[in-house]
């Protein structure tokens, strides 16, 4: 255990579920510049399925493609389980939901996910980041015969 407070770990615990809290309004409201300055910037992220991404501007600029067709994103991120390896870097497990709307021609069709996030975090400056997160579905449930932009030919 890092050589922390009882209150220190509860001030922490609470700047990184916040800084998570923020994360999840700011990709679904598409507000970039919010998204990247959570970030370190040699932040590395990976979601299954995808390459790996080993900058904060490579993960924004790839997210801002993946959701560029969507409708509308909800993501939900809950019962954390936060770790401190010091009083500066800590690892973070959170069970997550998330819901992609897009219009396939005349049709709405939406994808739902249930899994887990794996972040670590850094407090630089004074401020929690993000410096790696995966993303992990358990389970995806789609709409019958919807194809996510994600996994669609470029179309712009």
């Amino acid at each position: 255990m890092p050589d922390m407070s009882p209150v220190e770990t509860l001030i922490a615990l609470e700047e990184i579920k916040l800084l998570k809290a923020r994360r999840d309004r700011a990709v679904d409201s598409k507000d970039w510049d919010t998204y990247l300055a959570l970030h370190a910037p040699d932040h590395q992220s990976h979601n299954d399925g995808f390459d790996h991404w080993k900058t904060a501007a490579e993960m924004i600029a790839n997210v801002k493609r993946l959701l560029a067709h969507t409708k509308a994103t909800v993501h939900h991120s809950h019962t954390p389980e936060i770790s401190f390896d010091s009083a500066t870097r800590a690892n973070g497990i959170w069970a997550m939901e998330d819901n992609i709307f897009w219009m396939q021609g005349d049709e709405e069709h939406w994808l739902q996910g249930f899994g887990f996030y794996h972040e670590t975090y850094e407090k630089r400056d004074g401020t929690w980041l993000f410096t790696s997160r995966r993303l992990k579905r358990t389970h995806v449930h789609m709409s019958p015969g919807a194809v996510p932009p994600s996994a669609r030919p470029e179309t712009d």
